[in-house]
């Protein structure tokens, strides 16, 4: 189920020291040679204004809609580097280039970890023709990079999912890593997709919005949009030999955009279950609102409340705060409509308390999920945001530079 499921992609990871640990911090995914110069690829990038030099040199890339390869880097974000980051980041590009034997501009570049540190360019020098030449098809190539993008994470985030088009099966395969700094403005994380579908660079870039939209904009963890955010989607076309490319509109296109959805979807939901020192995952539902835009206003309020998050790590269903919440957020609401439920269980009817069984409730709370479900009465929209609780472990990894 990894990055390489895809038929036609390689992959590898190793140490190559950037991180002092020895852990794992180099990863490149790529085109195999026979797939990549038919490639298409497409990209979704943070909307912070303080961009970070790979996203500079991979918004610059992706024009053209083509790029075969990916590089990243973990352990360092190369941001806040100015003029000398975004030479080690087109640096990247070039080293990676020359060891697959492509373009430059065909290469794709990531980088996570501390930032406003410059780029230590010696392992990586060392490190890109190594790995370029150990590259991988099957799943030890594709774990490894996944291991090799990791951060604060404790464990990898890896998901699969497959489609079918005119009775061939097609394969959708992707990476993330995530834990901290997750919110809804983008892409909230770095992850690199691959498919072995052959897709247009405008229906990519149309299926990736889509998916994005539905998955990793529905998560918040602690309102901070990083400077690196970057998901990635490649399609080499591996199992459409001599097929025609997906176009947008039509079932292919709606197959593959389904699947392309299914695999961000457990990448967020994974990114949610590993966030820093979390020990709830919760997910609000608002439903009856006027617009799904009111709905996903309501939902983000309620999910990015310290109060809420707090209370969810005390296993206390204080509704009072989540109505609040939903009063604040800018979203049509009739508090005399709102109904509030925990796992199910209504706990607040017409803006007042409902009689309820506490006892199931607190059971209810104890446990590692959490729904909290809200129905405003005003309309259909309805909208999802996962998030976790705000715990001590939270606060102890981030109260220093981390």
């Amino acid at each position: 189920m990894s990055v390489t499921a895809a038929q036609g992609f390689v992959a590898g990871g190793l140490a190559s020291g950037i991180k002092e640990s020895g852990d794992l911090d180099l990863a490149i995914v790529a085109a195999a040679p026979a797939n990549a110069r038919l490639t298409t690829a497409a990209g979704v990038f943070t909307t912070n204004l303080a961009t970070a030099p790979p996203v500079l040199v991979s918004r610059e890339h992706l024009r053209d809609g083509h790029a075969s390869a990916v590089v990243l880097n973990s352990g360092n974000a190369n941001a806040a580097t100015g003029a000398p980051g975004r030479r080690d980041a087109q640096r990247m590009c070039e080293l990676t280039a020359a060891g697959l034997g492509i373009d430059a501009t065909d290469v794709l570049v990531c980088s996570t970890g501390l930032i406003g540190i410059p780029l230590p360019m010696s392992p990586i020098e060392a490190g890109i023709p190594a790995l370029a030449a150990a590259l991988e098809a099957g799943p030890t190539g594709g774990d490894a990079a996944a291991v090799a993008i990791l951060t604060t994470d404790t464990i990898s985030k890896e998901a699969c999912a497959t489609f079918e088009v005119d009775g061939v099966i097609m394969t959708v395969g992707g990476m993330a890593k995530g834990a901290a700094m997750l919110s809804p403005a983008m892409a909230t994380m770095l992850a690199v997709i691959t498919t072995d579908a052959a897709v247009d660079p405008r229906a990519l870039h149309a299926a990736l919005g889509g998916a994005v939209d539905s998955s990793f904009h529905e998560l918040l963890i602690d309102g901070c949009t990083s400077t690196n955010d970057t998901v990635l989607v490649l399609a080499s076309g591996a199992a459409m030999v001599g097929g025609r490319p997906i176009g947008i509109g039509g079932s292919a296109f709606h197959a593959f955009s389904d699947a392309l959805a299914e695999v961000c979807s457990s990448l967020a939901v994974q990114m949610a279950g590993d966030a820093e020192g979390a020990s709830k995952l919760a997910r609000v539902h608002v439903r009856g609102a006027r617009t799904t835009a009111d709905a996903r206003l309501a939902a983000r309020a309620v999910a990015g409340s310290q109060l809420v998050q707090c209370s969810i790590n005390g296993e206390d269903p204080y509704w009072g705060r989540v109505l609040s919440e939903l009063g604040a957020s800018g979203a049509a609401i009739d508090p005399d409509r709102v109904e509030i439920a925990y796992n199910g269980i209504v706990v607040c009817r017409d803006g007042v308390a409902a009689a309820h069984d506490a006892v199931t409730v607190a059971a209810g709370m104890a446990e590692r999920e959490i729904a909290i479900d809200c129905e405003l009465h005003l309309g259909r929209g309805e909208a999802t945001v996962v998030f976790t609780d705000l715990s001590y472990g939270y606060i102890d990894e981030n109260r220093a530079t981390s």
